[in-house]
């Protein structure tokens, strides 16, 4: 909603907006294009013109969909698959952008995000570690733990016994 208020207040018609995308309906000038960017930017938004910045948030926000809002029905399925199909280019042409861009591996990467969401779940204290594992696609609770302590250094009971250690912003990961 913030984004479009602010396509409509600098007078840039748009035709669809979500979640880090945006459909202009033509070539705003570099007037409006600056006072766009201006006021994203002192809302806390960045605006996003080159191909590869625009694709890792694509990436990104496409396994932070996953990962936190579903109800697991991708789990069984290869995030390389989702991500070739959903963005209609090669899996490896991907990879490597998204690398180049962030200096980590998209794998890293969701991984780090699916131990965020553990450490929700483990502080929500309302689903057992077996069913936490399962709902992130892990096949087995000691392979979700072996990953829980690699990112975070604590096993997930430590964790849940210590929660205080501290969960990240999505968009920190």
């Amino acid at each position: 909603m913030v984004v479009e208020q602010q396509l409509k207040a600098v007078g840039i018609g748009y035709s669809k907006v979500q979640l880090g995308d945006v459909a202009l309906e033509s070539n705003p000038s570099p007037a409006e294009m600056s006072s766009l960017h201006e006021r994203l930017s002192a809302l806390g938004f960045e605006l996003l013109n080159d191909r590869r910045s625009t694709l890792v948030e694509k990436i990104k926000n496409i396994i932070i969909r996953l990962i936190h809002h579903t109800d697991g029905e991708e789990v069984n399925t290869k995030l390389s698959v989702i991500l070739a199909e959903e963005l209609h280019m090669d899996y490896h042409y991907l990879s490597s952008q998204f690398s180049a861009a962030e200096g980590v591996t998209i794998e890293k990467y969701a991984i780090q995000q699916r131990i965020e969401k553990a450490k929700e779940l483990l502080a929500y204290g309302q689903l057992s570690l077996s069913e936490i594992a399962y709902a992130l696609g892990y096949s087995s609770v000691q392979h979700l733990s072996q990953q829980f302590k690699k990112v975070t250094g604590q096993t997930p009971s430590q964790y849940k016994t210590a929660p205080l250690t501290g969960r990240m912003p999505l968009d920190k990961v």
